[in-house]
């Protein structure tokens, strides 16, 4: 896909690909920030507030709440 083409000069496939990770994307987002609110501060490696805006604002292709699920919550014992 060449960087810099309208939405209407995409093809089919390439239209349902870029909803798709904006759906998958979004996902992630809403899931990674649900878990932040309901997760005590204890809970969490670092800042809640920190985690939450970068969750929130970085343009990520869903790599930013992937870290947070992997790195950023602390496992219960």
């Amino acid at each position: 896909m060449e960087i810099g083409r309208r939405w209407n000069q995409l093809s089919a496939r390439d239209r349902r690909l870029v909803v798709l990770g904006a759906v998958v994307d979004g996902a992630l987002k809403v899931a990674a920030l649900a878990d932040l609110r309901r997760r005590p501060p204890s809970g969490v490696r670092g800042r809640k507030w920190v985690w939450a805006t970068v969750v929130a604002l970085a343009n990520s292709f869903g790599v930013v709440p992937l870290v947070y699920f992997v790195l950023g919550r602390r496992r219960d014992r």
